[in-house]
């Protein structure tokens, strides 16, 4: 029996990713799952990218302001929803297309991956977070050594959600378990795109002056005066760490802006770092958009063929 086919459009961040899903869905009949950490969150727009109802062009999609930013949601969350999301999408005859940068979701799905369930301690987090990076790796070593050795592996040791999450079960089972992996009922067709170093760093200047521009320090005043507090903006990460700073008198602009350049391509960098681990993706130069459409019409044919 042959499996459904899912496709996956990931990559770093300012590669097109979602303006190629949209194509696509129009293409095959499809609708978008989101794989984004931060888009899952409402109000968390402009800061993230997140795509205009004008950019969707009448294409459904999913997992999009999902929750309050005031509440944490974690990856065995998005894994439930966007189970339940693709079943809904198969129902009604349409194509599944999960669509974005973070590489957790994304395994999360497409790997199958079966997590610990220990549910979060708001106060070992709350404790947890004002340390360093460095300090959290320091405890994990101690408390699992091999969990330690696998994030240092995966270039995540300055990750400190991920860090948090491994002492929080550590503390909880007394060891961490092993992340296991169940086989899929699914064939994924994995698409990555990327950008060269420089037009990397171009388009990441490009989009967060655009950003900026646009209201993205409004836009977290806005957040802020609706409730949402300072701390929690900065563990946000990134755009919302660094405007959370700016706001509170604690960076210039001139500042913020220099540290979310390098910030942002960073994160980039470990997103590929994530990525490459994964030998089923076809890779592809963002750039590069004959080669894409190529791509596109071997998809239309693949899944006339299913």
């Amino acid at each position: 029996m042959k499996k459904l086919k899912i496709i996956v459009i990931l990559g770093q961040t300012s590669a097109g990713k979602s303006d190629l899903a949209v194509k696509i869905a129009q293409k095959i009949n499809g609708e978008i799952i989101s794989a984004d950490s931060r888009q899952v969150y409402k109000g968390l727009d402009i800061g993230t990218g997140k795509i205009t109802s004008k950019e969707m062009k009448g294409v459904s999609h999913h997992l999009l302001d999902v929750v309050s930013p005031k509440q944490k949601f974690s990856v065995v969350e998005y894994q439930e929803k966007c189970i339940y999301a693709i079943a809904d999408i198969v129902k009604r005859d349409k194509v599944p297309i999960i669509c974005g940068g973070t590489g957790f979701y994304i395994d999360a799905i497409t790997k199958g991956v079966i997590f610990p369930q220990v549910p979060p301690n708001n106060k070992l987090r709350k404790a947890l977070y004002s340390k360093s990076a460095i300090a959290l790796f320091v405890v994990l070593k101690k408390l699992d050594p091999k969990r330690a050795k696998d994030i240092k592996n995966k270039n995540e040791q300055n990750n400190k959600v991920r860090l948090i999450r491994a002492i929080e079960i550590a503390k909880a089972l007394s060891f961490v378990p092993k992340i296991t992996e169940a086989t899929p009922p699914y064939k994924f067709i994995k698409i990555g795109l990327y950008l060269s170093e420089d037009l990397l760093k171009k388009k990441i200047e490009k989009r967060l002056l655009s950003r900026i521009k646009i209201g993205m320090l409004n836009e977290a005043r806005k957040l802020h005066r609706q409730g949402l507090p300072y701390a929690r903006m900065e563990e946000l990460g990134l755009e919302y760490k660094f405007t959370a700073l700016y706001l509170q008198n604690k960076i210039s602009k001139q500042k913020m802006i220099e540290k979310l350049k390098t910030e942002i391509h960073q994160y980039a960098k470990r997103q590929m770092t994530w990525f490459k681990r994964d030998k089923e993706i076809k890779w592809f130069d963002a750039s590069n958009t004959k080669e894409i459409a190529k791509q596109m019409q071997a998809l239309e044919l693949q899944l006339k063929n299913k």
